[in-house]
């Protein structure tokens, strides 16, 4: 098992920005991929960001050029620093990571980001 814990979410003001952190422990070395995903109000959760063990990543249209994700090993720690929020940014946003196979996919409990205009 693995067990991810979100902090750093919060209210900011539209332009504004934040780092979410995401600590994994447990059986870390199943993990293969790393993200952040949000779901807003009455919405479908949607995947935010993605970063492979071989440090690739992926971004969704709506976030690229103002969202970053990263990871740092050593503290098997994934981080997703947002700049220029918006307000429709405001979402809980949800750290998943994913191991070899369909069995192995775990999520956090999710941190508030609210962005007012």
């Amino acid at each position: 098992q693995v067990q991810l814990v979100e902090s750093g979410g919060g209210l900011v003001q539209a332009g504004g920005s934040l780092r979410l952190s995401c600590a994994a422990s447990g059986s870390i070395f199943r993990i293969v991929a790393m993200g952040w995903y949000r779901q807003a109000p009455g919405k479908q959760r949607e995947e935010v960001a993605l970063i492979l063990n071989n440090g690739r990543t992926n971004y969704a249209d709506s976030v690229k050029g103002r969202f970053t994700i990263s990871r740092d090993n050593a503290e098997n720690t994934a981080y997703l620093q947002m700049n220029s929020l918006k307000p429709e940014d405001t979402a809980v946003y949800y750290c998943h990571a994913a191991g070899p196979g369909p069995a192995y996919d775990y999520w956090g409990e999710g941190t508030q980001v609210t962005v007012s205009a």
